[in-house]
């Protein structure tokens, strides 16, 4: 295993996919890993910088960003702060007070946020071949799906949480449930390398994504969120032709030439995160070029000094807003990045075609 730098090192890290014209040098690159390793706490722990929470999907992303830099000691302990603070139902707490463990802010549990670890897991095996830690992270990771699955509802369709009196949510979230997809299909890819069979989570993602794909009406109405826009491409449930309409459909309601995506119209701020991700979902659906334009749009969010990227930007104010240099959002400028760059993991994970589909449920079928 590669053996991590102290936080704070400035040296390049061995990883060119990193280096993004107008975007990124190698030198800026390894300012902003080391962003991410000096928030992270010994114990493994990845809040949304020190002294704010950690909720687990923003702690997984970090994660598998530090992993795209080569600082994979750094990332498995964070994937083994899972392991080892996993409740006894499969899932985690939405929220924890500076990655403290003891120290719980909301005790609700969010389907998408438990489901995230597969999407890491598989992430970080496809970076190493590390046999042992599959074998370790496996436990987690069945659990993790099994709570998940509780909550689908009869349509395919995930419930997006479960209270902390055990109260299940039957609404779900199409941004969630995008993920949870793209999640069902990295644990299946983890099952198959294990060769360890399971067919019912086969059939739970089919079933979730002929929902998204097929009935909108299965889900809250988020339309004014970009999330809602594009998740169902990165996650995975559109792909080819009936993506790139999608993604086009929102266009010029979401992008705002120069500064990057609205969080949620009709508002004036644009946030890195967002526009991170629409990068990565057109980089999987071939769109390389307008990927590269959004990230480097977004540039103006870069913090020189931690190498570290401000959440968002009030443009009409011409203002940062919130005042938060978040992991989250650098691990999504990283991730966007390498896809780009080539990352053989990354582009695994996230391209799609390397991942197990599913069964497609005989219900409305396509045209």
């Amino acid at each position: 295993m590669t053996t991590s730098r102290p936080a704070g090192d400035p040296r390049a890290p061995q990883s060119e996919h990193l280096v993004l014209d107008g975007v990124l040098t190698a030198e800026q690159a390894a300012r902003t890993v080391a962003g991410i390793l000096a928030v992270q706490r010994e114990d493994g722990a990845v809040p949304w910088f020190r002294g704010h929470h950690l909720d687990p999907w923003d702690h997984v992303e970090a994660a598998m960003a530090l992993d795209t830099a080569g600082e994979h000691e750094a990332a498995e302990r964070a994937y083994l702060w899972l392991a080892r603070h996993q409740l006894d139902d499969g899932s985690w707490y939405a929220a924890y007070a500076d990655g403290d463990p003891d120290d719980v802010t909301d005790r609700g549990r969010e389907t998408n946020f438990v489901a995230y670890v597969a999407v890491g897991v598989w992430h970080h095996y496809l970076a190493t071949g590390d046999d042992t830690f599959l074998d370790r992270m496996w436990p987690a990771v069945c659990a993790a799906v099994e709570f998940v699955l509780e909550l689908q509802q009869p349509g395919g369709q995930i419930g997006w949480r479960r209270d902390d009196d055990g109260t299940p949510a039957t609404d779900a979230l199409l941004t969630g449930s995008s993920s949870v997809h793209h999640a069902l299909r990295c644990a299946l890819a983890i099952a198959e390398q294990r060769e360890e069979p399971q067919p019912d989570w086969e059939l739970a993602v089919g079933a979730l994504r002929h929902a998204i794909r097929r009935h909108p009406e299965r889900f809250l109405d988020k339309d004014r969120y970009s999330m809602d826009w594009y998740y169902p491409v990165l996650g995975g449930a559109l792909t080819g032709a009936e993506a790139r309409e999608r993604i086009d459909e929102g266009w010029e309601r979401f992008v705002v030439p120069g500064l990057g995506v609205r969080c949620v119209v009709p508002n004036p701020w644009v946030t890195g995160g967002e526009s991170a991700e629409l990068a990565l979902a057109l980089w999987a659906t071939g769109e390389s070029d307008r990927a590269l334009e959004v990230l480097q749009s977004i540039q103006h969010l870069r913090d020189p000094e931690s190498g570290l990227y401000w959440t968002g930007y009030v443009f009409d104010d011409d203002a940062i807003w919130p005042r938060e240099l978040t992991t989250w959002t650098a691990g999504s400028l990283l991730l966007a990045v390498a896809a780009l760059g080539g990352h053989e993991p990354t582009c695994a994970v996230f391209g799609g075609e390397q991942l197990p589909k599913g069964m497609d449920p005989d219900c409305c079928p396509d045209a």
